[in-house]
């Protein structure tokens, strides 16, 4: 069978725009369109959650309803608020030495539709260890993926171990084995940040 050169250029053209809206692709460029911003997200929430532990994170489509996690030495108390809800900056000045901060917090999260945020404790050869654990909506991606799905992007303190393919590894021993967290294989991005594609957002 012959196959002319118009089908072979169309079907390489075909594998390269498959190629390139792959979920490592996809994740990839928009963690480096987005690299300032998402930085700036990790770098607050690490400063304010070492002030006094919480989680945020947006629960509707419209980014306008707010879960917020405030967390005690005794207690957790969860809330929930609309954004223009007085009772939201009334709280945060209660049990957050830096309300605004958090609230410039939200405000950033919101402009990139990141949808979680969280602290997250993880133990290699019995040391404890922390990450930032983020998820975003995938229509902020504009991916062609379920909407029912999340990109999760993991930031470590640092630098990470992984294999030939790119996947996250609990350390560097002739023994291999994968990183889970919650579940989830986690692939690499750079050193320090990682992402998977999963149905939980937290």
């Amino acid at each position: 069978m012959r196959i002319s050169i118009h089908t072979t250029l169309l079907y390489a053209a075909l594998a390269a725009v498959l190629g390139s809206c792959s979920p490592k692709n996809i994740s990839s460029k928009y963690y480096y369109e987005n690299e300032k911003v998402l930085d700036r997200i990790e770098e607050s929430y690490k400063e304010l959650n070492n002030l006094a532990p919480f989680t945020i994170g947006f629960t509707d489509r419209s980014f306008s309803t707010l879960s917020l996690e405030i967390i005690t030495d005794t207690l957790s108390y969860i809330y929930e608020f609309n954004l223009d809800d007085p009772g939201l900056a009334d709280t945060l000045s209660k049990y957050h030495p830096k309300p605004a901060k958090v609230l410039n917090l939200v405000t950033l999260m919101q402009s990139i539709r990141c949808t979680w945020i969280r602290s997250l404790d993880y133990y290699v050869d019995e040391k404890k260890n922390s990450l930032i654990f983020m998820s975003i909506k995938p229509v902020a991606l504009k991916a062609p993926l379920s909407y029912h799905k999340y990109y999760v992007l993991t930031y470590y303190q640092q630098p990470q171990y992984f294999d030939e393919e790119g996947m996250l590894l609990d350390n560097k021993r002739t023994v291999r084995r994968l990183r889970k967290i919650n579940g989830e294989v986690f692939r690499k991005i750079n050193d320090k940040v990682c992402y998977t594609i999963s149905g939980n957002f937290r």
